[in-house]
């Protein structure tokens, strides 16, 4: 097991890595990472109105990706400058990397949105987008409760329900897709943004996986 952080007067380093109390870092960070994610739904979300300014929608898509990504790369070299961590640090490193994949499947679906050119839109697609919306504030709101390890059963309960209903419009939406209503290139452009948001769902149901396993640890 990692050792936790003792008291720490001064700052001292050892073999190349430092001795110092960087909890609140790592926890600040995870907050700003899922703080990407309700921007990064938020402008999703806006890919999906009548109307939308796509190319605008996708230039600021683009733009809160790579800010995603930098505190990801951020998150990275805490850990990599630190002797001692607050919790595992494959643990850290997982967490760090499923808020990141979840960034990527909303900016894949955003530039689909763009690249597809699509005009009609299922409203099972918008449901969807509503779920992934849910799951980042939830996602958000979780973040800095991992200071205490304390309520956080709430938040994976609620992830797990919200990935068990995003299955069931997927499954709807498909059964839509193929009922005859669509031309074909339609059908195939469609059911490529489908497949990214249920991706995107069940990347916010791996990082939930992973607090919940951060805190069975932590118990």
């Amino acid at each position: 097991a990692v050792p936790r952080s003792p008291v720490v007067g001064a700052e001292e380093v050892v073999v190349g890595l430092r001795f110092r109390p960087v909890e609140n870092a790592f926890y600040d960070q995870f907050a700003e990472s899922a703080a990407h994610l309700v921007t990064g739904a938020s402008l999703l979300a806006d890919m999906f109105t009548v109307g939308a300014d796509r190319e605008g929608i996708a230039m600021a898509m683009r733009d809160a990706e790579h800010a995603a990504d930098e505190t990801t790369h951020e998150i990275v070299r805490t850990v990599n400058s630190t002797f001692i961590t607050p919790f595992d640090r494959e643990d850290i490193y997982a967490l760090a990397s499923g808020l990141d994949d979840v960034m990527d499947m909303m900016d894949e679906a955003v530039d689909m949105m763009l690249l597809y050119e699509v005009k009609e839109l299922p409203s099972g697609l918008s449901e969807q987008v509503d779920l992934i919306r849910r799951c980042a504030e939830v996602t958000a709101e979780a973040m800095p409760r991992l200071r205490t390890m304390k309520e956080l059963s709430e938040y994976w309960i609620e992830i797990n329900r919200l990935e068990n209903a995003g299955d069931k419009n997927h499954r709807r939406l498909r059964a839509h897709l193929f009922s005859g209503e669509y031309k074909a290139m339609e059908v195939l452009k469609l059911k490529d943004i489908a497949e990214t948001l249920e991706a995107a769902i069940d990347a916010f149901e791996k990082v939930a996986n992973t607090v919940e396993q951060i805190a069975v640890k932590e118990s």
